[in-house]
């Protein structure tokens, strides 16, 4: 009876689409996509040559083809985002703050001397790869999301160790369910002070591919010891927490209090500086980035590991060496954390209304 429910759910769903012109013929295990590859009709590419952009173009090529000497094979000089495009209750497609993705790119470009994408543009490609593969946008109420991967790299015949002159600007897209397993229920995470996920000054705030490359080790020693991830120290001292492998950090006091780690060496995540608004001013938390001290975990009743990703992923615990530390519950999700989930989820799948400037519509 229940999957005869669901799939009554759908149909309404595409009859809804089909009022706006969209056919859903893709029909797919929404609830259970995980978070996987999948190779999808249409990407965007777009090439820089002699110092300027191209237009840009839909392609159905899944293969990138470079040259042997390109910089961002030997030297690491490329660059990432991710993003999310969400199905509406009323069938309508749209992005979260997809600017702020642009101008973490324009970033993480200076830091590598790569040319700016500039945002106008980096809009327009996502918004374009969105509306080609629009079928394959989730239906809502699934709780899964078109996932939006643009990639900046550094291509040509270079052999010596300086910038790219040609660059290659994509998107590719897939539909993708939650990055942890299970959704909101909280996993507990291992502190490491062997490996560091980033150097101080350093490109720990840049979005490159070697940051990730690095944390992979210490990543399949936590899966092996059955944590869900890693939690960073900060890389001078080791005595403050930094960042979880694939998210950032926040933790909750009993004071209502919504804190986050600050240093130069952390991914200025997205999902948290919106968590951050969210907190002051929709919830009247104080809402701080600063120290996370080790010794001072206890002072937070709750905590969590936040980003495009992950959205929210609630942590139970920590281990680090010996000791293990319970936050508000390895089985239960904190009433705040919760609350904050709510209320990010609502704003992106438009049940909620969001602060001015977060949506951006895939007309």
């Amino acid at each position: 009876m229940k999957k005869y429910l669901k799939k009554d759910l759908k149909s309404v769903q595409w009859d809804k689409n089909k009022e706006r012109g969209i056919v859903m013929t893709v029909d797919l295990d929404w609830e259970n996509l995980g978070f996987a590859y999948r190779k999808l009709p249409f990407r965007y590419i777009s090439y820089y040559k002699d110092g300027k952009w191209d237009e840009g173009k839909l392609i159905e090529d899944s293969m990138l083809h470079i040259s042997e000497a390109s910089p961002a094979l030997h030297y690491g000089q490329q660059a990432f985002e991710g993003l999310k495009a969400y199905r509406t209750k009323d069938g309508s497609v749209q992005l979260f703050r997809p600017n702020m993705n642009a101008e973490r790119l324009q970033r993480t470009a200076d830091r590598l001397l790569m040319p700016q994408v500039p945002t106008e543009k980096f809009i327009d490609a996502a918004k374009q790869v969105v509306r080609a593969n629009e079928e394959f946008v989730p239906p809502y109420g699934t709780g899964a999301t078109l996932y939006l991967r643009p990639l900046l790299i550094g291509v040509g015949d270079i052999i010596g160790v300086h910038p790219a002159d040609e660059y290659i600007f994509t998107i590719f897209a897939m539909p993708v369910g939650n990055y942890f397993k299970g959704g909101l229920v909280p996993t507990n995470f291992l502190i490491q002070d062997e490996y560091d996920r980033a150097a101080p000054h350093g490109t720990g705030a840049a979005k490159v591919g070697g940051n990730y490359a690095s944390s992979l080790l210490p990543g399949k020693m936590a899966h092996d010891r059955k944590f869900s991830d890693v939690i960073y120290l900060d890389p001078a001292t080791h005595t403050k927490i930094e960042e979880v492998g694939s998210a950032n950090f926040f933790g909750i006091t009993a004071d209502n209090e919504f804190i986050t780690p600050l240093s130069p060496s952390i991914l200025p995540s997205i999902t948290k500086y919106s968590l951050l608004y969210l907190a002051e001013h929709r919830f009247g938390m104080k809402a701080i980035q600063g120290d996370v001290k080790l010794d001072e975990l206890d002072k937070f009743v709750e905590a969590g590991a936040c980003g495009t990703a992950a959205v929210i992923s609630p942590i139970g615990g920590v281990q680090h060496g010996d000791d293990f530390h319970i936050f508000y519950s390895e089985t239960e999700v904190g009433p705040v954390t919760r609350k904050l989930y709510d209320e990010l989820v609502g704003i992106q799948f438009g049940d909620i209304e969001a602060p001015e400037g977060w949506i951006y519509k895939v007309d």
